[in-house]
């Protein structure tokens, strides 16, 4: 008690207060006014990032709206992630400038790290997938994809999985770190391929200006030519198959349009060589009755009784 009625103990304590204000604050107000400023230049940098992503889409409204969305998921995802990263690095920092031993700190965070490490290996992985997977602009809501072989119209995307429903109505989810094949088929432009086959007995030119004719009529109509990009191509006759030549044409559509339009060419096409007079040729079968049996010379024998 005697020594907090000691001047030289005020003494000495306001010159240590006064040695560590001098040494240590400037210290602290600076690493303080560094985490703020590093925290302003990184919004500053992901706004113009987001700028950057946006402006790349295509003037399409409806693919402005999803790119502004996914550009929005992945900078809440980098901003989450620098923060964090940002706070850590200032705390410790903050710690080792109040005196504080903070290596035991860094080997309690570095195991824990590796044992998150260990036991979330999927979880990074589909992470870090999934980050790609917007980031470079695979696949978007709305598109009809094939992952692993499994086609259906893309559902719904995040970070972590990637959802699918088929032509039945299936739901099918596949983990981002685990989709190997990917196969977009409504990315930007969407395209029906038709195998035409018609008699070999039939002149090639004559069917394939049927086809432009039908091809060109179908682009003309009011409710399909804002489904039609470009007129039918004919790429000519493909191959001979064992009852048909084949002639393959190609129409290219607006995305998810090639069905639509591709069931209605092929019913125009039915119906312009049924009058025309095109032989659709179908397998045919020939059974073989043998030498004394002709189906065409049967003879029907008499009851020798009758």
């Amino acid at each position: 008690m005697k020594e907090l009625f000691n001047e030289d103990f005020y003494a000495t304590l306001f010159s240590k207060a006064t040695n560590w204000a001098i040494e240590t604050v400037p210290g602290l107000l600076l690493i303080i006014l560094t985490f703020f400023m590093a925290l302003w230049l990184m919004k500053v940098i992901l706004r113009r990032l987001r700028k950057v992503i946006i402006a790349s889409v295509h003037s399409d409204e409806e693919n402005q709206v999803e790119k502004e969305k996914r550009a929005t998921t992945l900078i809440n995802i980098t901003r989450g992630t620098i923060i964090i990263a940002l706070w850590a690095v200032f705390i410790l920092i903050f710690l080792k400038q109040l005196g504080m031993d903070i290596a035991p700190i860094l080997a309690g965070a570095g195991i824990v790290g590796l044992a998150v490490g260990f036991g979330a290996q999927e979880l990074v992985r589909d992470g870090i997938s999934g980050f790609f997977l917007l980031l470079e602009n695979r696949i978007r809501t709305g598109d009809v994809v094939q992952i692993n072989g499994t086609g259906g119209l893309v559902e719904g995307i995040n970070l972590r999985t990637v959802t699918l429903r088929d032509l039945s109505g299936v739901v099918h989810t596949f983990q981002t770190g685990k989709i190997n094949t990917l196969a977009n088929m409504t990315k930007d432009w969407s395209a029906m391929v038709f195998d035409i086959g018609v008699a070999y007995k039939e002149n090639v030119d004559r069917v394939i200006e049927i086809i432009k004719d039908v091809g060109s009529k179908l682009q003309a109509d009011e409710e399909f030519e804002e489904k039609i990009l470009e007129p039918i191509e004919i790429f000519g006759l493909d191959k001979f198959g064992d009852s048909a030549v084949v002639i393959k044409a190609r129409i290219k559509t607006y995305p998810i349009q090639q069905w639509v339009v591709g069931r209605e060419f092929n019913k125009r096409l039915k119906i312009a060589f049924d009058q025309s007079g095109i032989e659709i040729p179908f397998p045919h079968r020939t059974i073989y009755w043998g030498d004394e049996i002709s189906p065409l010379h049967l003879k029907l024998k008499k009851d020798e009784n009758g």
